[in-house]
C-alpha cells in the first residue's frame, strides 16, 4: 500500500517510508516520530553548499561541500573525509 501511495518518491525514500509504517503498524514506533520521518523523506531534497545533512537513518553527519555537475551531492563527514550522495540520499540535519 506504502508503495502505491508514495509511488512518486525516489525508491530509497518510499523503502524507508515503508519501514516506518511497518514499524508503526507493529508498536515500535510512535505516531509522532513517524509522521516526522513521512514529512521530512516526502520534501524534495535540495541543499546547497552549508546545509548541514545526515543519512535516511542518521549513521552519518555532515556538511555538503559542493553540489557536482552530475547532480550527486559532495559532503563531508563530522569525523573527516569526503562522500558523493544522490540528493535523495540524505535530508537536512
Amino acid at each position: 500500500m506504502t508503495d502505491y501511495v508514495f509511488g512518486e518518491l525516489p525508491s530509497i525514500r518510499r523503502r524507508e517510508l515503508t519501514s516506518a509504517v511497518a514499524h508503526f503498524i507493529s508498536g515500535v514506533l510512535d505516531r509522532g516520530i513517524m509522521e516526522q520521518m513521512m514529512v521530512a523523506l516526502m520534501h524534495e531534497a535540495s541543499f546547497q553548499p552549508g546545509d548541514r545533512v545526515k543519512t535516511l537513518r542518521g549513521s552519518a553527519h555532515g556538511v555538503v561541500v559542493r553540489n557536482a555537475a552530475d547532480g550527486r551531492i559532495v559532503w563531508r563527514l563530522d569525523g573527516g573525509g569526503e562522500l558523493l550522495a544522490l540528493p535523495e540520499d540524505l535530508l537536512p540535519d
